[in-house]
């Protein structure tokens, strides 16, 4: 824990007293104010609560319960609420939104429109933004990933050959179409794992989990909708990606690898109009 509060990060910190505008917080030496819009039903003095913790419009340190939908040191896909001479104004699931100097756009943001954006600390001010100059905040050595490692991913924009994302919020990583999950948009934020390390440093993803290990539980949750369905369901590996992701909320390759599972264990037959429990 550093010596200072500092903003953009969460902190868990205990209720120092309470006070007509909300609680103070104790963070070593420092004391933080939780306004009462944000005070929980029945807190207490040395209760403990977990806020972040962020500047307020008069430049005070002040804490809230809101999540943001990222923190320093993260991609963010967010969304522009208004504009003004000096720059945007990014919704970033606070009630004071996220600004974007004029300086740190690619080009003029329209408001209404998403961007991708890298939350950061101003070294001077203290105060947190947001910038579209990403590439600087991006590792490319990567040596030490591993195939199959577990990553969190962050859909940036859809590409010729795929999807490229934000890998644990240090890399770039590419989805390739053939092992896309039906769906994928901008902003959406989910778990992969490291398909291959090309031997030019870049990564080849997948969403989901690795192998088998991937469709674990899926199985089951297929003979739980067979059962729910009097035995037989419409689909089959024949069946259109789009229709298999609306009903089951799986690619086309995952739902393949489940049903071909079951079928080896002789749970279902494979029939040309779907699939059915075996009697």
């Amino acid at each position: 824990m550093p010596e200072t509060l500092q903003a953009g990060q969460f902190y868990t910190l205990p209720v120092e007293r309470i006070v007509t505008p909300g609680a103070y917080l104790r963070h070593g030496n420092e004391d933080v104010l939780l306004p009462n819009r944000w005070l929980p039903e029945g807190l207490q003095k040395g209760d403990e609560i977990e806020v972040f913790i962020y500047h307020d419009s008069e430049n005070r340190l002040i804490a809230t319960t809101q999540k943001p939908f990222a923190v320093v040191g993260q991609f963010a896909f967010l969304k522009v609420v208004s504009t003004s001479p000096a720059g945007a104004f990014l919704d970033w699931g606070l009630s004071k939104d996220l600004f974007v100097a004029n300086s740190q756009q690619r080009e003029p943001m329209s408001e209404g429109k998403s961007y991708l954006v890298y939350v950061y600390r101003d070294e001077k001010t203290g105060r947190l933004a947001a910038t579209e100059w990403t590439n600087q905040f991006l590792k490319t050595d990567t040596t030490g990933l591993q195939e199959k490692q577990p990553v969190t991913l962050l859909v940036h924009r859809q590409t010729p050959l795929g999807f490229a994302v934000m890998v644990d919020d240090c890399y770039e990583g590419l989805v390739h179409h053939a092992d896309a999950v039906v769906g994928l948009q901008p902003g959406q934020r989910l778990q992969g794992f490291i398909k291959q390390v090309r031997e030019d440093g870049k990564l080849d993803i997948v969403p989901g989990k690795p192998g088998y290990d991937k469709i674990s539980g899926e199985p089951e949750r297929i003979l739980e909708l067979l059962k729910q369905h009097k035995g037989a369901l419409p689909y089959n590996d024949k069946s259109d990606p789009q229709d298999i992701y609306a009903f089951f909320g799986l690619s086309k390759k995952s739902f393949k690898m489940a049903i071909g599972a079951l079928y080896k264990q002789r749970l279902i037959e494979i029939l040309p109009g779907g699939i059915k429990l075996v009697e």
